[in-house]
């Protein structure tokens, strides 16, 4: 079957499916990320994440759907693989090698240029550490190391699954500026993370996976319209949480408990006429705040298990 590409999509999906046994790790997906931005490709661990970065390498096959590369199909890897550097389930280095050789022997592997190999490591921040040994790297080091290594192609598509794993918060925003430099260059980059605070300040634009399924696809900003002030307000006793949503209610405004407050959907400025619609009804609050979630909270409010 022939997939008719549009030259401005660096990855397109049509139904994208993974059967394993009875299980769909992948089912129907349906995406599109524009050449040249950052995508974040976010879902809790387990959501079909790398199944899904796997068959856009050719890695392995789909039951069923079909997608493009770059405008080549990915049936057939070897159309495009070569302007795509990758990072998949943690990179494989020598341990005994340094950071520059074992760039190297990659650069020498993939028929690449060895002038770049220095270059690369400057890039990533590892400049003054390429003669170090690998098994002398902290974990962000190796994580760096992982990303120079896929940029060995100089490639048009970089994806990288979990990057900034295990990370601290300075090796997080590094990769991040990275990423974003990368993409302001004309590189695409396509990013996965079980973390969406991570990734939502540099992607122009999100996937998000929930057992398998595809539950948002599209600009950040669309995602952050969605989003919902919420007042949360928490008292002693647990059976005035029950009350107050009742209350909430019938003044039409929804809202659950969670973590033993109550999340109630409502502007700022209904907070105060809650607050003394719960007095009079002879509930104390203990603590009443307005907050608009972040993308993280509408993301679990999205990827949570509410069946």
């Amino acid at each position: 079957m022939s997939t008719h590409a549009s030259p401005e999509l660096a990855i397109a999906v049509k139904d994208l499916t993974k059967i394993y046994g009875d299980r769909a790790a992948v089912s129907g997906a349906n995406f599109e990320v524009p050449l040249g931005t950052v995508c974040g490709f976010v879902g809790p661990n387990g959501s079909g994440k790398t199944t899904t970065m796997r068959m856009l390498l050719g890695l392995i096959s789909p039951t069923a759907g079909s997608g493009t590369i770059l405008g080549e199909p990915i049936n057939h890897p070897e159309r495009y693989l070569a302007r795509v550097g990758a990072m998949i389930e943690g990179p494989a280095f020598y341990p005994a090698l340094s950071g520059a050789e074992n760039l190297r022997v990659l650069a020498t592997l993939g028929g690449y240029s060895l002038d770049q190999v220095q270059g690369l490591l400057e890039r990533v921040g590892l400049g003054d550490r390429g003669d170090s040994k690998y098994k002398t790297y902290s974990l962000g080091m190796k994580q760096r190391l992982g990303i120079a290594a896929a940029l060995l192609p100089n490639p048009q598509l970089l994806m990288l699954d979990e990057p900034t794993n295990g990370l601290d918060p300075a090796g997080i925003q590094e990769i991040r500026e990275l990423l974003r430099d990368l993409a302001n260059e004309g590189t695409t980059v396509f990013v996965s993370s079980h973390l969406l605070s991570e990734i939502e300040m540099i992607s122009d634009s999100l996937v998000m996976l929930r057992k398998g399924e595809v539950i948002f696809a599209g600009k950040t900003q669309d995602l952050l319209l969605r989003q919902q002030p919420t007042i949360i307000a928490k008292s002693s006793d647990p059976q005035d949480l029950v009350k107050l949503l009742a209350i909430a209610h019938d003044a039409g405004h929804e809202g659950t408990v969670i973590d033993g407050a109550a999340h109630i959907l409502g502007p700022t400025e209904w907070a105060p006429i809650l607050n003394k619609m719960a007095f009079d009804a002879g509930i104390t609050l203990a603590q009443l705040a307005p907050v608009l979630p972040s993308l993280e909270e509408t993301f679990f409010e999205m990827t949570g298990d509410s069946e």
